[in-house]
């Protein structure tokens, strides 16, 4: 079953009384500080029409050990989404804020509002143990609006298969919960470490005891790492089938040349939320022109990690190279892609953009921040 952790808002001050509070004392502190009057009006109504997209988070429930689904009542502005979209997060974290992308896991006709996310913590990772662990209702976060193209078409397919692992689940649980009825044939194979780590383990047997859909887990304690071989087995008309698929990259790297190599690649889709990155290169040194820092980097740690552990304000998104966020100048040198290993090169005066969560350094390059 699925657990409630206790970190609900204070029983003694509803929701629209704490904010007032909230809004108060941030005016108070505020009062000799140089703010322009849009600055006052987010102090007092963060969400409202025509402010920066916010969100309140509302409550934080477990899914499992390590992951937890984070409800959020998002700001005035909030456009809305296509199942299996996702949005970025910014929230700060010691003094820094930090934006992550996460795929929408709720019901889009819900009617009460919310959104939702569902997050693993991951070893180090900043953003993901924070919201997990540490956060509780009643936190300002910042939302980007949903964006992706990992959604159901809308003719839908006549047979499907979701193939996913770990918490590639997240954007595909999204398409269940809205499209579920609406397909007739489903197939899902889901791997995860443990039966303990499934997320959504109750929900997704419970679709396949109703008839819902046809449920294939792989917990590689017992089964191993899952071979597509053995998709002839599992799922005999996998052929047919319209295929989405979302987890590791080991598993995206193999699901694409599997389905190339039959031939169909065409009904294949995939999301990726992690880079592939190739063997690092030889490094070099990066030189930060405006912050008058320069530091050596090896040719496998991205620009922005080795600028931040420098003490450098880097600008930053998902860091995974899909939102574009952490986009700077490069006024001269060379870059390689950590994904492909292409090297982007610039003469002064050139001003390359370049992408610093999936670049290191190739060799030296001048970066104007």
């Amino acid at each position: 079953m699925t657990a409630t952790l206790n970190r609900t808002a204070p029983s003694q001050r509803t929701p629209r009384l704490a904010g007032l509070f909230d809004g108060a004392r941030k005016v108070a502190h505020a009062l000799a500080s140089p703010l322009v009057p849009a600055d006052y009006l987010d102090l007092i109504d963060p969400m409202r029409a025509g402010a920066d997209l916010r969100g309140r988070i509302v409550s934080v429930t477990a899914e499992t050990a390590d992951a937890a689904t984070i409800t959020i009542r998002p700001g005035r502005g909030w456009a809305g989404h296509r199942p299996g979209q996702y949005i970025r997060v910014g929230i700060d974290v010691d003094g820094v804020r930090h934006w992550r992308a996460y795929s929408l896991t709720h019901r889009a006709d819900s009617g009460d509002g919310l959104i939702s996310i569902t997050t693993k913590a991951i070893h180090d990772g900043k953003v993901s143990n924070q919201l997990v662990r540490a956060t509780a209702p009643g936190t300002l976060v910042m939302l980007d609006q949903a964006t992706g193209d990992f959604t159901l078409p809308q003719t839908l397919p006549a047979k499907a298969l979701f193939l996913t692992a770990g918490s590639g689940i997240t954007p595909v649980i999204g398409m269940l919960r809205n499209h579920l009825g609406e397909l007739p044939d489903v197939a899902h194979i889901h791997c995860a470490p443990t039966e303990a780590d499934v997320i959504f383990r109750e929900e997704l047997r419970g679709y396949a005891a109703a008839s819902r859909l046809t449920l294939h887990e792989n917990h590689d304690d017992v089964a191993g790492i899952f071979d597509l071989a053995s998709l002839d087995r599992l799922v005999p008309d996998w052929r047919e089938r319209e295929v989405w698929v979302c987890g590791p990259t080991g598993l995206l790297d193999a699901a694409e040349s599997h389905w190339e190599s039959a031939g169909l690649a065409g009904r294949l889709h995939v999301e990726r939320f992690r880079p592939s990155v190739v063997e690092p290169g030889e490094g070099g040194t990066v030189t930060f022109a405006q912050s008058n820092v320069t530091l050596d980097a090896d040719g496998g740690t991205p620009i922005l990690d080795a600028g931040e552990a420098a003490g450098v304000l880097m600008p930053s998104g998902c860091r995974m190279g899909i939102c574009f966020g952490c986009v700077v100048t490069m006024r001269e040198g060379s870059v390689r892609d950590l994904r492909s290993g292409d090297i982007t090169s610039g003469e002064d005066g050139e001003n390359v953009k370049i992408q610093t969560c999936v670049s290191a350094v190739a060799g030296r390059c001048d970066i104007e921040l």
